[in-house]
């Protein structure tokens, strides 16, 4: 059975995702969009850089790479914490910020997110190409547009342009060979069934 709770350790990437509760959205305006990674930024940059994204209506995906000890290290935590629940109560408090400006907004009340959220260890390169493309390609699967690249609230644009990003564009291209390589990846119809097992649909 696949470890949807993985423990989080210096250098390694994760899939992180989560969805509403129900049938709420977590995203019901432009703003939320912005906000999100306004609180991310907030409460999880120190911990970890972000690889790829897509944001939709109910659920998010992120890939992310954890930083290294040494960066972490900085941050002067105690010896007596372990790093991964460091980062874990880190997002408990980007959720519980989130969902209190949301819930203040749209007059609602209650937790948005499901609980316990997803963190998976990515743990080969074929796994993290393939994520790569399938979080890309999540607002297709989902029927909310029939173009990707069309969709504003994904990674893709950005790491294609040449555009000031806080996402580790560099070092993703690198993996793939360069830009028109990431393009032409991207193209491909790809076969989930291959990592099928690794994948948590939401």
């Amino acid at each position: 059975m696949r470890d949807y709770s993985s423990k989080f350790f210096p250098g390694q990437f994760y899939h992180i995702y989560n969805r509403a509760n129900g049938t709420d959205k977590l995203f019901s305006e432009h703003r939320n969009y912005k906000f999100f990674f306004q609180r991310w930024d907030y409460y999880l940059s120190d911990y970890l850089s972000i690889w790829a994204y897509c944001l939709i209506p109910n659920h998010f995906h992120v890939l992310v790479k954890i930083k290294n000890e040494h960066k972490i290290g900085t941050l002067n935590l105690s010896d007596q914490i372990e790093i991964t629940d460091v980062i874990s109560n880190q997002f408990r408090n980007f959720f519980i910020s989130y969902t209190k400006s949301y819930n203040k907004a749209y007059k609602r009340k209650g937790s948005l997110f499901q609980k316990p959220f997803k963190h998976v260890l990515v743990d080969s390169q074929p796994y993290l190409l393939a994520l790569i493309h399938y979080i890309h390609h999540n607002p297709i699967h989902h029927g909310f547009t029939n173009d990707f690249l069309g969709w504003k609230y994904s990674s893709y644009s950005a790491l294609s342009s040449l555009n000031a990003t806080k996402i580790s564009r560099d070092e993703v291209l690198n993996i793939f060979g360069g830009r028109k390589s990431f393009s032409d990846f991207h193209k491909l119809q790809k076969d989930y069934k291959k990592i099928n097992h690794l994948l948590y649909e939401l």
